[in-house]
């Protein structure tokens, strides 16, 4: 994969995924410490952080595709 082919640098990439890591532990341990419903608002933020590393992932698929042609 070409590096600077995506949405993202490679610097963004690692802190979204260090973000995204972060935030799905955080969302189980806080479900089992608190007792309202806020935990869900972890859970949001991974599912959105995920969400971004995805769409970056395609569009790197594709144009890695398309310099392959």
């Amino acid at each position: 994969m070409q590096q600077g082919s995506g949405f993202l640098s490679q610097r963004q990439r690692r802190l979204a995924w260090l973000g995204f890591l972060l935030a799905a532990i955080q969302a189980p341990v806080a479900a089992k410490l608190v007792d309202d419903s806020s935990w869900l608002f972890s859970l949001v933020v991974a599912l959105m952080v995920a969400t971004v590393i995805i769409a970056d992932d395609g569009v790197r698929r594709t144009a890695q595709a398309r310099s392959s042609d």
